[in-house]
């Protein structure tokens, strides 16, 4: 197994909205913002090469939505998933499998891409399958109020239509052991419904893909929740197991959002669980 970044593009969310309730007095030490209280946020996807399997954890926003939506969002760099396929010998068609940890736009809008013509909607990936879980699907597909602007159905439906969609088998509690896919899977339901986190061995390590359970450095303090993060208080429970759990047993925590920290390791204080150590993804894979 060989595992590689794939940065497909970065982007500012609000710090407030990133932090929620917590003070930008204190969130501001690890995630500086900008004059207009953005803070840089990274769309790091990871690509796992293993046997005759090229699988994609998430995909980032995409290329189709129009500018004023890209406005909101204020692209920075010149990063994209051709690139960063292209860098280790790889085209999007090599890809066997897409999973999707959940369909929030920013985390699936590249599985979809415009047609030749523009007239419709295609894979992005003609040669893979799309992997969600049915519980997810069903809460993205028909979105409550809150979630409808995240879970949009441009980036969603024609994965269905396509053909092209599998579900993940769901666990009878929080934790899937060696899923379809030949990982473990962690689910959580704070930030959205049935959001999976994959638990990676690799080389002796487990290399654990963070989304949104844990979207930068910044966010380890269990209080320190997104306001994007539809059941907080299940957050927290859902943090603090995982947290102690990596803590306990020396997880590498790869994060998606944090533009600055690719991967960590936790540990105990007297405080809770806290960063001991930051990481690049060329410490780690190679």
């Amino acid at each position: 197994m060989q595992l590689y970044p794939i940065n497909a593009g970065n982007f500012k969310l609000d710090g407030g909205a990133m932090f929620g309730v917590v003070p930008k007095s204190l969130w501001q030490r690890t995630n500086p913002a900008d004059d207009n209280n953005m803070i840089d946020i990274a769309a790091r996807c990871l690509l796992i090469e293993d046997n005759n399997r090229l699988i994609l954890i998430d995909t980032g926003m995409g290329n189709k939505q129009s500018d004023k939506f890209y406005g909101y969002y204020f692209l920075w760099g010149d990063d994209t998933i051709d690139k960063s396929l292209a860098k280790y010998g790889f085209h999007r068609d090599d890809i066997t499998d897409v999973f999707m940890t959940h369909l929030h736009f920013d985390h699936c809008g590249g599985s979809i891409q415009w047609n030749k013509d523009k007239t419709g909607y295609e894979p992005a990936f003609k040669n893979t399958i799309f992997w969600s879980n049915p519980n997810h699907w069903l809460w993205a597909t028909k979105p409550n109020r809150r979630e409808k602007a995240s879970f949009l159905k441009e980036n969603i439906l024609p994965m269905e239509e396509s053909g092209q969609l599998k579900f993940t088998s769901l666990p009878e509690n929080r934790f899937l052991k060696n899923s379809e896919l030949g990982f473990d899977i962690f689910f959580a339901d704070g930030h959205t419904d049935k959001q999976m986190i994959p638990m990676i061995n690799y080389k002796g390590k487990t290399i654990c893909f963070m989304a949104d359970l844990l979207p930068t450095a910044g966010h380890l303090p269990l209080p320190f929740v997104m306001g994007y993060d539809t059941r907080p208080l299940l957050t927290l429970d859902e943090k603090e197991v995982f947290l102690n759990m990596a803590a306990d047993q020396n997880f590498y925590l790869f994060l998606e959002h944090d533009a600055h920290n690719e991967i960590i390791t936790v540990k105990h204080t007297e405080k809770g669980v806290r960063l001991n150590q930051t990481y690049t993804c060329n410490d780690i894979f190679n």
